[in-house]
């Protein structure tokens, strides 16, 4: 493959990842408009908001666009820097992307990998949603087979405790996992009986 081809390779797929990662955030967004304290429209009506105003602001960068058609260089290449990046193969233990478990992972292995990647999401938070958890998944280009139900299922099979509702502040009140719930990272050493205890409490069945 000549070097002009890998070129226009990588922003071919980084093009393609870049589009995933926008429209994952745009829809987690539009997500996160939803109170889970109302029942009916009225608890969908933030989405819908959301939703508009996404759709306006589509709508005026096209009018934009129309008025000072020279702006399409400057998106144009904005656009191709941003799908250069995202084609660059990065790591893949990268912090901003979930954990993934080497070829010969034992199950102990998968749950603290999940585990860990978790904790990223959460952070200072009390806790992270399940929606947000998987939009991350999906911007990397993970998880592109489940739902929220399916991740819940899937996460409660490796014994980490979901609630059906966990506030975390400017996100509202949603299915999610609780800061709580979870075993905070092992740091002691290994010799130490805490850890082998914490061993036996994160061991799947």
């Amino acid at each position: 493959m000549t070097r002009l081809a890998r070129t226009a390779d990588r922003v071919a797929t980084g093009s393609q990842i870049a589009i995933r990662r926008v429209a994952a955030r745009a829809a987690a967004w539009c997500a996160r408009g939803r109170r889970d304290d109302l029942t009916g429209m009225k608890a969908v009506l933030g989405c819908w908001l959301r939703l508009a105003l996404l759709a306006l602001g589509g709508y005026l960068l096209w009018r934009l666009v129309r008025a000072v058609p020279n702006l399409m260089w400057f998106f144009t290449v904005g656009w191709l820097v941003a799908s250069w990046r995202a084609g660059r193969k990065a790591p893949a233990s990268s912090a901003d992307t979930p954990a993934a478990p080497p070829a010969d992972h034992t199950p102990e292995d998968v749950r603290t990998a999940i585990l860990e990647w978790i904790w990223q999401r959460i952070g200072e938070a009390q806790g992270v949603h399940l929606r947000d958890l998987l939009a991350h998944a999906h911007a990397h280009g993970m998880f592109q087979d489940l739902d929220v139900a399916a991740l819940r299922t899937h996460l409660e099979r490796w014994q980490i405790p979901v609630r059906a509702r966990v506030r975390v502040r400017g996100q509202g009140v949603t299915v999610g996992i609780h800061r709580d719930d979870l075993q905070l990272p092992a740091t002691a050493s290994p010799s130490d009986p805490s850890q082998e205890e914490q061993k036996t409490q994160l061991h799947p069945v």
